[in-house]
């Protein structure tokens, strides 16, 4: 009888170590799963906010506005009438068959064409005088806040394979999470037999016991 009490208990105590390593790396899993899902809705909201308020991110990949701005820095831009931009502001203007330019307003004018047009003319930090040509626009990309040396890393998440290598991985952790496990019937069906066993032997022990003169 004993040695049938301590059989039962080391079996149970095998089928048990699966199940914490089952529980624990269904519990990574679910953490994984939720920041996942924490960071698409923030994505989302980003981009409704983004939408709406004419916010993006723009990547420096020259040191002309150095030093308030250096080579490798990301900044937050918003897009904003010409009429509201003043003297002494960082802005992004869009050039027609060129890269967007980024500099510091130096002076701005209503253009004489009138309507919502202004005359802009805008020098880097770094640069000993004003660019070649002034610009023309009826609106702008104001620099809100920067971040040094991120944009390498924000370039690189934009790389077409490392998005695929994201959502690849983002699926099988789903696929894991909610694939059928063939343990889970089997072990709760054979725990039965095992409860009723103990419980025969000790219902048996009990009689015997009350038998014994």
């Amino acid at each position: 009888m004993p040695e049938s009490a301590d059989a039962a208990v080391v079996a149970s105590g095998s089928r048990a170590r699966p199940g914490v390593w089952r529980r624990l790396s269904q519990g990574a899993v679910d953490a994984v799963l939720w920041v996942l899902g924490i960071l698409g809705v923030l994505s989302l909201i980003a981009a409704v906010l983004a939408h709406i308020w004419g916010l993006s991110i723009i990547l420096f990949s020259t040191g002309s506005m150095s030093p308030t701005i250096p080579a490798g820095s990301a900044a937050l831009v918003q897009q904003i009438p010409a009429a509201d931009a003043h003297v002494g502001d960082i802005v992004t203007i869009e050039r027609k068959d060129a890269l967007p330019v980024t500099h510091r307003i130096t002076s701005i004018t209503p253009d004489p064409a009138g309507g919502r047009l202004y005359t802009i003319t805008m020098r880097g930090d770094a640069n000993n005088a004003d660019d070649a040509d002034p610009y023309h626009v009826a609106q702008v990309r104001k620099v809100i806040a920067s971040v040094p040396g991120v944009a390498v890393a924000i370039s690189r998440s934009r790389d077409p394979r490392i998005l695929a290598a994201l959502t690849v991985i983002a699926g099988a952790l789903v696929t894991w999470a909610f694939w059928p496990r063939k343990g889970g019937a089997s072990d709760a069906a054979g725990d039965e037999p095992s409860a009723a066993v103990d419980l025969s032997e000790s219902d048996g022990d009990q009689a015997a016991a009350q038998t014994m003169p």
